[in-house]
Formats: structure tokens, sequence, C-alpha cells
């Protein structure tokens, strides 16, 4: 606190070259302190406000990037040192949602998406430890662990009390890219993933249905949310023989364009392409990239939201903020990250329904009542059809 008053009191006035807004950072600043000032005089009780402070950065971080996180010295000392070295593995994206850990997705047949862990749920505890407040990073890293060790989560999976489960960490193995041939020569393809050279996958199956006579495709990127904008990219490609595909800016990082390279397509066929919440990072990159360019008819849900070059930005006592320091950006000029992609024909997917044992903690395998028909493959097909 004192440090900030006097951040306060002795900045005060805008430093030469400074822009207009600087007097209201130090304004806002001034009731920071205030405030932190009359809760540890008024609070009705001596509250500890080492909690109190990381609680408002992290609250702050939060606001304005939900992958973001604040580590203290000694988290991001650890985090340096083990991140990388974990094998084991459960498979989930996340990111902050409510001042808690929310799941993005859970890679295909992972630990995670095993014990039926999906979209919108969110994780309580780790280790017995609670998430509220808990840097992002940092649960990433309490998560990763010895190929076949356990690790106990409490997760709220849409009922009022939490439930708590016990995963067993793997090594991930990434499912192979799906593809079929179709009702009226419709060639269906799917990647669940696109990390490790899953674009080249689907660049030689899209090869092999064309071989097979279909004349129209269907790209299904549900619950695709692992792989860089890069793949995004490298995807969209595949598809588009001129265009913007996106372009990356920030603050003080020069905006940078990817434009299609003609030699990188391999169809021109007509392309449906279907997304959920569960769609992000390179997905959405390229989602956005053939809607924009009318080179695909989107159908589906709103995707998550996640496309942006992340860094750690270190501070004197060693601590580090993790935080976007610049953003995937549509043909249209929207941010992926804060605006996501809306599909033209937008259609809901049905929940899944989940059964769990409450008196089995370990949740290795609940039953999922499956709905009786997808109803957004269902709507693509006819879009597709009607092409």
């Amino acid at each position: 606190m004192l440090f900030l008053a006097g951040a306060v009191m002795g900045k005060g006035a805008p430093a030469p070259g400074s822009d207009d807004s600087t007097p209201g950072v130090y304004r806002h600043i001034a009731v920071f302190t205030e405030v932190l000032t009359r809760i540890k005089s008024e609070y009705v009780e001596e509250p500890d406000m080492k909690n109190v402070t990381l609680g408002a950065m992290n609250g702050l971080l939060e606001s304005i990037d939900p992958y973001a996180s604040y580590l203290n010295a000694e988290q991001y000392k650890e985090y340096l040192k083990n991140y990388d070295s974990y094998r084991g593995d459960l498979g989930l994206v996340l990111a902050k949602k409510f001042g808690y850990i929310a799941v993005v997705s859970a890679i295909p047949g992972s630990p995670a998406a095993k014990a039926g862990l999906t979209t919108g749920d969110m994780i309580e505890t780790i280790k017995g430890v609670g998430t509220r407040d808990m840097p992002l990073a940092y649960a990433n890293l309490l998560l990763k662990g010895a190929p076949d060790s356990s690790i106990e989560v409490s997760v709220l999976r849409r009922r009022p009390d939490p439930q708590k489960m016990k995963l067993v960490r793997a090594v991930l193995q990434y499912p192979a890219v799906e593809d079929k041939v179709m009702q009226d020569s419709i060639g269906y393809i799917r990647p669940e993933t696109l990390v490790n050279g899953k674009v080249k996958e689907v660049a030689n199956d899209i090869a092999d249905l064309q071989k097979k006579g279909v004349k129209k495709l269907i790209l299904d990127l549900r619950n695709c949310a692992t792989g860089t904008p890069e793949d995004g990219v490298e995807l969209a490609n595949l598809f588009l023989k001129n265009g913007e595909i996106t372009y990356v800016q920030g603050q003080k990082y020069p905006r940078q364009d990817f434009q299609a390279k003609p030699a990188d397509a391999v169809t021109q066929l007509p392309l449906v392409v279907i997304t959920n919440r569960g769609t992000a990072a390179a997905a959405e990159v390229a989602a956005a990239a053939l809607q924009d360019n009318n080179r695909a008819d989107l159908v589906g849900e709103r995707t998550y939201g996640d496309a942006s070059i992340r860094r750690a930005v270190t501070m004197d006592d060693g601590s580090a903020i993790i935080l976007s320091i610049a953003k995937y950006y549509s043909p249209g000029g929207k941010s992926i990250q804060d605006d996501g992609v809306t599909p033209k024909t937008v259609v809901a997917e049905p929940e899944v329904a989940v059964d769990v044992d409450e008196e089995n903690d370990t949740a290795p395998e609940p039953e999922t009542k499956k709905p009786t028909e997808d109803v957004l493959l269902k709507k693509a097909i006819e879009m597709a059809a009607a092409k």
C-alpha cells in the first residue's frame, strides 16, 4: 500500500511524452489504495492483507484477460523449473471465469475427457486447495505430474454441490483425424485437435476424399481447442487460395498480417464448418477466416474465445505476470479472444447429461446420456446438400 501511495504522490504529474490518460491512471491507483486502507481499518476483523492484495491483482488480470496469471516469486520459480518436465497430464484446456478455473475443453481420449469433464465445468479445488483467485498458470502446473500418478479435484458440473474426483494423469495421445464419405457425396472431416501435424493429416484426408468422388465437405471443429493460431492459419489456407486469414496486433506489438498462399490450398469444394462453445484457439482462427472470406458457411454455436500471444513479464521481486501482449483478429476486424466467432447459422448443441455415482469419488467413466441425434451435424448436412 505504501508503494502504491508513493506512486500516486510521486508520479501525480504526467511524465514528459506521456499521453493525456496518465493522470486518470493515478487517480484509479489512489482509489485502489484508499479501498485497501479502508479494508484494513474498517473490516469486521483484521484481514490478511497479503491475500487481499493477491486477490485484487488476480481479479484485475481476469477482468481484462481470462488467460492471464500473477505468480509470486516462489510460484514463478517452480513454474519455470517444472512446467515442461512433467509428462503426465489430464488433458484439460483451461481459462479463468468468475474467479475460478473453468474448463474450455477436454482433449478427446484424455483422463479428463474419460471422466466426463467438458466445456463450462468449473474446477473448485485442486489437491484440496481452492481455485478462487488461483493463478491460471499455477493451476495448469498443479494438474501436471508423473504418468500414472493421481490427483484429486472437485468440480462444479451443472449441480449445486461440487463433485469430488480422483483422476490419474497420463501421457496424452492425440486422436487421429476422422474422415468419412456421407450421403449426397459429402465428405466429413473432424480434427479433434490441431497439434503435432494434424493439419497435414487434414490435407491428406481431403485428398483421399476427393479421390473417392466427394463433391462437398463438412469440417467439424467442435471441441477442438488445442493448437496455436499459426496452426489455424495453416488449416484455413487449405481451403483459401487468396485473401487475408488473420492479423495479430498489440499495444506494443506491430501488426502482422497473414495472407493465404495459393500454393498451400488443396481444395475448392463447397464447405460447411461446424463450431460450438468448446471450439477455441487454432480452430477459431480458421473458422473466422473461412466465414469472413465467404469461403464456408458456419453453423453451430459461438466459439469460446482464445487467440493471443502470451508472454511472461517479470517483476523486480522475482514474481511475474503472464498476459496477452497481442491478439489475433478476424479478417473483419473482430478480436477472436474477446468476441469469439459466431456462425451466421446459429444452432444450439443439446447438453450432454452426465450421471455420476455419488458414492464413488474416483469417477473413472461416468455414464453419459447423449442426445438421440446430432442436430448440428444434421443441419450441416442439409446446408452442404443445398450447395
